[in-house]
């Protein structure tokens, strides 16, 4: 069935500038009549019927993950965030599971994942090498040299939240593979606004989540798997539903289910897939590709208007959906003024993050770049 596009009419977005997409993407006002058709009207109407009801949800969400990545919806397993994910994987993969194999990371990615190496890895601190902060991730050659022998499993950021830049996954990929290195994408800060083809790109692992551009909300994390790997994994982080056949209910026998199902666990949530599922095939429906030329014509906007006040790269392929501002020694000022104006926004050390979606407009973007201007 085919929808209309959508608009900032179909959001709940309550008053001011919304611009804290990629922490929190804003909900879609059919989303509700969803979920209770998806969850509570199972639970309120089915008896001993109502899990293949709300599976049916799961199924559905990550159908709607395999339209976003074209790929088969076999490879995704539902995770409840991608710290969670990532401790299963690692422990997982026989590559890692000696001290001698290591991973590569950036000192740019998002803490949790240094935490989880540091706790997962059998080597905990030894096994993990890191491009340093100071390197730029969205050059190739940086991650052609830091891909040494020792190099088991590169971990990848395709968006980086605190700079605003894209990770070179094009370049990066085939190089891992022609070295013999695993590959893991982290699509938190990019899924639903940099438009990413799995089949084409062809990583070794995916983790992600809904919460930010896809605006689907806390809880519905997943992880991917390319074919090819699944086989190899043997997570430790099991439940009756990792099993090739849940409902035999033989506590001396446990196979893994053959497909990315073994990384499932036990007892599933549903409530965050069901709201995840519609979000993220409405979005998909509106286009990605559509999503990410509005995001970028807003930032040129912005970027024509402030100059060298936004820090975030200026080439578009080196650029991911936020941009981040700096006004320099009048910096503390910033925050503030553009809260004062009702424009929700972030700030790091690297500056205040600004990211438009879809629902934001044209003159939300002058009326933030009025408020910087006014700042100096």
């Amino acid at each position: 069935m085919t929808e209309s596009r959508l608009s900032a009419a179909d959001f709940h977005l309550g008053s001011g500038s919304y611009l804290l997409n990629h922490s929190v993407g804003r909900p879609l006002k059919s989303a509700e009549a969803a979920f209770h058709r998806d969850y509570f009207e199972p639970w309120q109407q089915q008896g001993e019927a109502i899990w293949p009801h709300w599976l049916q949800a799961i199924d559905g969400f990550r159908a709607a993950l395999a339209r976003l990545f074209s790929v088969s919806a076999e490879g995704f397993c539902p995770q409840s965030n991608l710290s969670s994910g990532l401790t299963k994987l690692v422990m997982a993969l026989p590559e890692l599971a000696r001290a001698g194999g290591k991973v590569l990371l950036s000192e740019q990615d998002f803490p949790t994942i240094g935490y989880v190496l540091q706790h997962a890895l059998p080597g905990g601190r030894d096994q993990i090498r890191y491009i340093p902060v100071s390197a730029d991730v969205t050059d190739p050659d940086v991650w052609a040299d830091a891909m040494t022998a020792e190099i088991r499993l590169v971990f990848v950021s395709h968006a980086y939240s605190n700079t605003g830049q894209q990770a070179p996954l094009a370049e990066i990929l085939p190089l891992a593979r022609s070295r013999g290195i695993l590959s893991l994408v982290d699509v938190a800060q990019s899924a639903g606004i940099l438009p990413l083809d799995l089949s084409r790109q062809a990583p070794d692992f995916v983790l992600g989540s809904c919460v930010k551009w896809l605006c689907g909300g806390p809880g519905a994390g997943y992880l991917w798997l390319s074919e090819a790997r699944i086989a190899e994994c043997e997570p430790k982080d099991v439940g009756w539903f990792s099993h090739a056949q849940p409902f035999e209910m033989d506590i001396h026998d446990f196979r893994y289910h053959p497909g990315a199902n073994r990384f499932w666990g036990g007892t599933p949530s549903v409530a965050p897939y069901a709201i995840a599922a519609h979000s993220v095939a409405r979005l998909v429906e509106h286009g990605i590709d559509v999503i990410r030329a509005h995001n970028l014509a807003l930032q040129r906007q912005v970027i024509d208007a402030l100059g060298e006040r936004v820090v975030s790269p200026r080439t578009e392929a080196q650029r991911n959906g936020s941009l981040i501002l700096h006004v320099g020694a009048r910096q503390t000022q910033l925050a503030p003024a553009l809260a004062a104006a009702g424009i929700a926004i972030d700030e790091r050390a690297s500056g205040v993050r600004v990211s438009p979606h879809l629902y934001n407009s044209a003159e939300q973007m002058a009326q933030l770049v009025e408020v910087v201007e006014g700042i100096g």
